[in-house]
């Protein structure tokens, strides 16, 4: 309380200085006390009047409600009119009087109350102390005198306490929002609009880099800093606010630093009019730079690659949609699309792992985005495609040399660590035209890449319209061949392996017939669509269940020591359960494993895993051959024949087409034919058409054959053996 009571001029030289100016002496102290009988009748008559007043006023009226603190405020305000007439004016006194003032405004009862009560109390007691003894006036009139000083001391502490709480409150109250302000990190500006007098907070200007006396006081000063380009949008965003067209002004724009740089700011403001009648804005600006380059990296995010950096499908279909709508302008050149895939990739992936297959996809991102011209868009399409959208292309023919360009780009090999690695992808041209939608567009792309894959590979094709004719008949070719085994459109024809000394039948191979539609399907077309839609599997064990069954109907009709070779797909060996389906297979038709070869090409040797191995073992193990078809047309290596079970080789039609007049043709053939019987495998000479080839297979021991010469493929009906 010490420091208050300093701070309110009531230390020693404060209180000497008041109760000088205010004549008091001992003897008004003693005064006092003469009348403390008398003062107090007069404070318990005036306490009921005046709390009975009170209850007449609304500010009042609502701290009275309740009767009991009523009760206690009387009997403390008692207590403060029974000080008075104590005479005693000492530290406890003063703390007293202060209190007062301080309670008075943290409860809201403002002075006009307190020094309204006092003058009422004054009355009182000014009343019945004159009227208490006339004959001695002077004397009533000097006690009356030092009542009154006393009352105007207590008046003055209470009063000074009273602002002074006020000032404090006020202090704490602005000292909040100075805090709030420095952790909103906004700053604060005024603009009077009617004098153009600016204020700026010292935030405000730290922002720029800059105190509030370099800006200026003046609103040119700050205009003077706004982006070129956002300056007519803040104007119209005040204009509009001042014509009350806006309930406030919230604006964004970017303002020079003291640098030179520019940062973005979010100001807020509203206007009213003061005491003078001018019109004034004010508000805050604060600092939301960190803000706007995360909506941008989001924006960015939102319409682009994160692994390439280039635009996604989203932000593609943006690019030819603008693309479509510029070809419908007078003098508007031609634009293409170009749909690119990656072939191969899956390997790369499963080989080399995912952390380099995605650097592949950045590099050839890389190499794409160097092919483009100025203007051109290169979009990930997803996973290994990528589309380029070529615009403002002179001819149609230059899209074609993008594509060229992309190719030979893709062709130089990429090092990654100690492994070298080519790329090369397939891409396929389509021209946009305009109002061309943008679906439309792109299936012409990826039809032309279709066909790319289609040729081979690692090439471009131009879209055609033939070519959405025939993916339309592929689709309806491919829903046909999965009905085709309910339907029953398969049969199987069988062509004689031939004993070439005999020219007698020891065997035949099955081979799959599709009639669709009254047309023979050429083998060539539909088994690769077979084993594309997985349905090679189903179709692979009803040729094994049709061909058992006929061979032993053959069998027991005389032809007991025929045997079948059945054609055997890479995706019926990675069936686990391939063997015990097997197993039922010759059990229901009875057929002896030794009278079933399996064939199987190079290329599934190559290219499956262990349990394909495995798997050829069991089958070997359970006394089915294993025949090794078009020997030597792949890529197979020699330590194959030893590590797989195989029991015969089928010498391809290619090294006997001229072996009976080309020597060099003729050593190929006597070569592998030697490494066969050198190897105790079985020999069988495919695609034999001529006599001297069977003279000249004879020579070389090979004694079991098949071709056109020998047996064409024929229904079984049409085959008569023993």
């Amino acid at each position: 309380m010490r420091p208050l009571l300093d701070q309110l001029g009531l230390d020693a030289a404060g209180l000497r200085q008041r109760l000088d100016f205010l004549d008091w002496a001992e003897a008004d102290g003693e005064r006092l006390r003469q009348l403390a009988a008398d003062g107090d009748a007069i404070s318990h008559a005036f306490l009921d009047e005046l709390y009975d007043r009170l209850a007449g006023y609304p500010e009042t009226a609502a701290i009275l409600s309740d009767p009991a603190r009523v009760s206690q405020l009387k009997q403390r305000q008692l207590h403060y009119y029974r000080r008075l007439f104590a005479g005693h004016i000492d530290d406890d006194y003063l703390r007293e009087r202060v209190r007062i003032g301080q309670n008075h405004e943290r409860a809201g009862v403002e002075l006009r109350w307190y020094l309204g009560a006092y003058r009422l109390f004054l009355a009182r007691a000014l009343r019945q102390l004159l009227a208490h003894a006339p004959d001695r006036l002077a004397e009533q009139l000097d006690r009356v005198d030092s009542l009154l000083k006393i009352v105007f001391f207590d008046m003055g502490v209470a009063a000074d306490a009273y602002v002074q709480a006020e000032h404090q409150a006020l202090e704490a109250s602005e000292g909040r929002y100075a805090h709030a302000l420095r952790g909103a990190n906004d700053g604060i500006w005024d603009w009077n609009v009617t004098t153009d007098r600016l204020y700026v907070s010292a935030r405000w200007a730290s922002m720029l880099g800059m105190t509030p006396a370099q800006l200026g006081g003046q609103a040119a000063s700050w205009f003077a800093r706004v982006h070129p380009a956002d300056l007519s949008a803040l104007r119209a965003a005040f204009d509009q606010h001042l014509q009350g067209r806006t309930p406030w002004v919230r604006h964004e724009y970017r303002m020079r630093r003291a640098d030179g740089s520019y940062m973005w700011v979010l100001t807020r403001g509203v206007v009213e009019l003061d005491a003078s009648g001018h019109r004034r804005l004010a508000g805050s600006q604060t600092d939301i730079s960190e803000r706007r380059r995360i909506q941008r990296q989001l924006e960015h995010a939102a319409g682009h690659d994160a692994l390439t950096g280039l635009i996604n499908r989203d932000q593609l279909n943006h690019q030819l949609q603008a693309a479509v709508e510029r070809l419908q302008l007078p003098g508007a050149r031609h634009a293409a699309v170009l749909f690119i895939d990656l072939d191969r990739f899956k390997l790369i992936n499963d080989s080399l792992g995912h952390a380099a297959g995605d650097r592949v996809l950045v590099w050839v991102a890389e190499r794409l985005r160097d092919c483009l011209r100025p203007g051109d868009q290169l979009a990930r399409f997803g996973g290994d495609e990528f589309v380029m959208l070529l615009d403002d292309l002179a001819c149609p023919a230059d899209a074609d040399k993008v594509a060229a360009r992309a190719l030979v780009a893709l062709r130089e090999p990429l090092r990654l660590g100690e492994r070298c690695v080519v790329v090369s992808a397939s891409i396929g041209v389509a021209p946009l035209s305009p109002g061309q939608g943008l679906e439309e567009a792109l299936q012409a792309a990826d039809l032309a890449l279709y066909s790319a894959k289609d040729a081979g590979k690692a090439r471009y094709e131009r879209f055609d319209h033939s070519m959405q004719v025939n993916v339309r008949r592929r689709l309806q070719l491919e829903s046909d061949l999965l009905q085709a085994l309910q339907r029953g459109e398969f049969s199987l024809h069988y062509q004689p392996l031939v004993d070439l000394h005999s020219r007698r039948a020891t065997a035949v191979e099955a081979l799959l017939r599709w009639q669709h539609e009254g047309e023979a399907i050429s083998p060539a077309v539909f088994v690769p669509l077979l084993e594309e839609l997985g349905e090679i599997v189903a179709v692979g064990d009803w040729v094994l269940q049709q061909a058992c069954r006929q061979v032993r109907a053959w069998q027991l009709a005389g032809a007991s020591q025929l045997h079948c070779s059945v054609n055997l797909s890479g995706r019926q060996l990675q069936e686990r359960d391939f063997p015990a389906r097997l197993r039922e297979i010759l059990r229901s038709s009875d057929l002896a494993p030794q009278s079933l070869v399996l064939e199987i090409t190079e290329s599934l040797l190559i290219d499956q895993d262990a349990l394909v191995l495995s798997t050829l073992r069991e089958l070997a193990g359970m006394g089915v051959r294993i025949a090794l078809d078009d020997f030597g047309t792949g890529y197979c290596s020699l330590g194959y024949l030893n590590r797989f079970p195989l029991h015969i080789i089928k010498l391809d039609r290619s090294f006997l087409h001229d072996a009976h007049q080309d020597e060099r043709q003729l050593k190929v053939c006597q070569a592998l034919i030697a490494l066969s019987r050198a190897l105790d495998l079985a020999v069988v000479a495919e695609g034999i058409e001529r006599d001297e080839q069977v003279a000249l297979l004879l020579r070389e021991h090979c004694t079991l054959g098949q071709g056109y010469l020998l047996g064409r493929p024929q229904p079984a009906e049409q085959l008569r053996f023993g």
